[in-house]
């Protein structure tokens, strides 16, 4: 029982992103709230201190009740700004946190691998895992699809999915505009993680002028957008000043990387990184994450040699095999062989027996190959190899 007692802990290490995402999104409409209220109240107020300082209303009743009025359409605008915020975007996350936070409750309840419940669940995770797999491949009608049919709309990231194919689309198609809007609404986040993204799109756009050879634009950009970050790039920014002296057919060495059409590829890779970062998001799928643990502990240096394969070893499988060449060989204290043939482990009850030249196969294999072959055996992948099965000798593992 106790070898399928639930290790929370380790289910947990996947759950993060899990429960962060919507976190996150509830932060950012909290924050544009906060942001609304500051800059309403903040005018309320000092209207309200424009009134005071000018000593008694009566002197002018007209405008003074034109001020207050201004002061009470504000707040009035305020509260619906933010009732509406709360109705568009708050609820809405706020029931997505509910429900996921319900669905990671529930492995409390559970105390082993052995119960339906646990089985059950381990099925929607599963599911959630197959929609993150098919939203990072851009296979989003897929995930769509998916989520639909099982009921798991509110556990997986459709939205903040489709947010990050629409940017890199964007980018695709050489426009930073999305992803500079991105940039200023998490300008905070990047600048605490002292991410660059905002000044490598803002250095793209003036490339771009350079290469059209609008010079007067180029300058003004630059004046406008890159100098401000010259405490952190100044050697960038003379470098991009002095790309306005050579133009693409002209270019060399540093300037001609600078126009390559490769750095738009680059900046697709930057802005994933750092929308996975903001959003605690694993780089790899959290698929590919799960199967690494458990190709770790099966994967052999024989998986990867035709003659050692095991047809019931997943690794071996050449699919599966390639997806554990990134994962480390594993580690066992105690050996287990395993017949080539039937794929059962050989030990006191199934021993391993060897032909004469050495071919390894269980006790039961050559049993039943002796049954049919009238007292004769031979290695089942060179047939050609023959002996009596009294010439087998029985292997002793030290």
């Amino acid at each position: 029982m106790s070898s399928n007692k639930l290790n929370v802990d380790g289910i947990m290490l996947f759950e993060q992103p899990f429960a962060r995402v919507p976190y996150e999104n509830y932060r950012k409409v909290f924050r544009t709230s906060q942001k609304n209220i500051e800059k309403e109240l903040g005018a309320v107020q000092n209207t309200a201190k424009d009134l005071a300082n000018k000593g008694s209303p009566e002197v002018d009743v007209e405008s003074t009740t034109k001020a207050i009025d201004g002061m009470i359409a504000r707040v009035e605008g305020l509260k619906r700004k933010l009732s509406d915020m709360q109705e568009s975007a708050g609820k809405p996350t706020l029931s997505v946190m509910r429900e996921r936070l319900q669905h990671l409750g529930a492995m409390e309840e559970l105390d082993s691998m052995n119960t339906p419940e646990f089985t059950e669940w381990a099925d929607v995770r599963l599911d959630r895992w197959l929609v993150d797999w098919s939203l990072r491949h851009g296979k989003e009608k897929t995930a769509q699809m998916i989520a639909a049919e099982k009921g798991i709309e509110k556990l997986v990231d459709i939205e903040l999915f489709s947010d990050i194919r629409r940017i890199e689309n964007a980018l695709a198609r050489k426009s930073c505009t999305e992803a500079l809007v991105w940039c200023s609404e998490n300008k905070a986040a990047l600048r605490k993680l002292k991410n660059t993204l905002e000044f490598d799109l803002r250095l793209q756009e003036y490339i771009e002028l350079a290469r059209a050879e609008k010079t007067v634009e180029a300058m003004a950009y630059s004046k406008k957008h890159l100098l401000t970050w010259q405490e952190s790039h100044y050697q960038q920014i003379v470098q991009a000043a002095t790309l306005l002296c050579y133009p693409p057919a002209k270019a060399w060495g540093p300037y001609k990387r600078l126009y390559d059409p490769a750095r738009w590829t680059t900046l697709i890779q930057s802005f994933r990184r750092a929308i996975y970062h903001l959003s605690t998001l694993p780089t790899e799928p959290l698929l590919h994450l799960a199967m690494y643990a458990g190709l770790a502990s099966l994967k052999l240096p024989a998986c990867y040699t035709h003659e050692t394969r095991n047809v019931d070893c997943p690794i071996c499988n050449p699919d599966l095999g390639e997806l554990a060449k990134e994962v480390p060989f594993s580690h066992h204290v105690n050996s287990t062989i395993v017949c080539r043939m039937t794929g059962k482990i050989m030990d006191a009850d199934n021993m391993p027996m060897a032909m004469p030249n050495g071919q390894v196969y269980s006790k039961e294999t050559w049993d039943e190959m002796a049954f049919k072959n009238d007292g004769w055996v031979f290695n089942p992948r060179r047939p050609a190899d023959r002996c009596r099965y009294t010439d087998l000798r029985k292997v002793f593992i030290s």
